[in-house]
């Protein structure tokens, strides 16, 4: 007579960067996982994806873990970054100050999941399926859209700037230097924040582009003919890095901050648990949606290794304590960006004098800047 197949310890529901990570966190911890993933059973599966992810020292060691860190071309250290207000304030953060190799890693998301596929490939404790299955846990991590999340009738607190993101890949006429640049900045009064980051490695010439910008204005760049598009980057960015060429389609999505009213709970499937941007999304400015994601699967796991050998996996006990820690972190790097989605956004005078007269004042604050820059690079000593 066959063995009965083991069945699953943890659902996970959704297949992007954190629900594979935790997959495999979950299976190295010798849990078996069934991970949802819809368009498993479908061969057209595939996009381009023009994002790149800032990623701290913590997300870094997550991912070294599993084995899926990016080569060198792929995660391209960060040793500097200069913010540029818009009428004179400047603030700069140094690796070296740190004493740190960088103050973080762009990593190129193409390159990030599929070493994630092929990890998954290699672990037997982890099934890949279309469809949801019994378990005692199912963590929802479908995005900022899940459905499953409003299937258990969990209520999403969603704030929505007045402002849409534009993301980009542009090749620069003048090597990045690892340096990430952000600007702050006016058009027709309303604030703008440009972003370009370094990308293909050490020695690159290519930046990832995040452009903050109203509805308008961002559905009005990505339409213009390239050439005008570069032209429009290249002013906001105020020629540091040259002649711009666009190499990537341009996306562009509304930008929010959210929360989860409840982040776990029973129902009559059983226990469930959100994580990732089901859980919560953050303005990208503060540059930390993906390291709060991967903090909720360092979280999660070891919340569920350290339980004793009697208490399931679904113990609203073990997944409350998650909840507590995980909303703490959210609570302190939320609070960052949306501050300063605020403050950059307004254009009053008086404002603008006191906000870029803060920035450089903080530039010259030593120990309030190291600390804060230790915390963004999760380096908390």
């Amino acid at each position: 007579m066959p063995l009965m197949a083991r069945p699953f310890d943890v659902c996970i529901r959704g297949a992007g960067i954190v629900g594979r990570a935790l997959a495999l966190q979950l299976a190295a911890k010798r849990l078996r996982v069934a991970l949802v993933d819809p368009r498993a059973d479908d061969p057209t599966t595939g996009h381009s994806d023009v994002r790149a992810y800032a990623l701290n020292a913590a997300s870094r060691e997550l991912l070294e873990g599993l084995r899926c860190w990016p080569d060198a071309m792929h995660a391209t250290p960060v040793l500097s970054m200069q913010v540029f207000g818009d009428k004179g304030g400047a603030l700069r953060f140094d690796a070296s100050e740190q004493t740190a190799p960088a103050l973080n890693w762009m990593v190129d998301v193409p390159a990030l999941e599929a070493l994630l596929v092929q990890a998954l490939g290699f672990q037997s404790l982890v099934t890949v399926m279309s469809e949801p299955c019994a378990a005692p846990l199912t963590v929802i991590s479908e995005g900022k859209a899940s459905s499953t999340r409003a299937q258990f009738g969990v209520d999403f607190d969603v704030q929505a700037y007045p402002q849409h993101a534009l993301a980009a890949r542009v090749a620069c006429d003048v090597p990045h230097r690892q340096v990430a640049r952000q600007w702050f900045s006016e058009h027709q009064g309303q604030g703008e924040i440009l972003a370009m980051l370094p990308l293909d490695g050490e020695e690159g010439s290519t930046c990832a582009v995040v452009w903050s910008l109203s509805p308008e204005r961002a559905q009005a760049m990505q339409a213009a003919p390239e050439e005008a598009f570069c032209q429009e980057l290249s002013a906001a960015g105020r020629d540091v890095l040259g002649a711009l060429k666009l190499t990537s389609a341009r996306s562009v999505w509304p930008l929010q901050s959210a929360i989860a009213k409840q982040w776990c709970g029973t129902n009559a499937q059983g226990a469930w648990v959100l994580a990732g941007d089901a859980a919560h999304t953050v303005h990208p400015l503060a540059g930390q949606g993906l390291n709060l994601g991967l903090g909720d699967v360092a979280a999660l796991s070891k919340v569920l290794d350290a339980r004793p050998y009697w208490r399931s996996v679904g113990d609203l006990r073990l997944l409350r304590a998650y909840a507590r820690e995980r909303k703490a972190a959210l609570a302190m790097v939320g609070g960052v960006g949306d501050a300063m989605q605020q403050i950059f956004y307004r254009n009053n005078p008086l404002l603008q004098s006191a906000r870029n007269w803060g920035m450089s004042a903080f530039s010259r604050s030593g120990p309030i800047k190291q600390w804060l820059a230790r915390r963004a690079m999760d380096m908390r000593t």
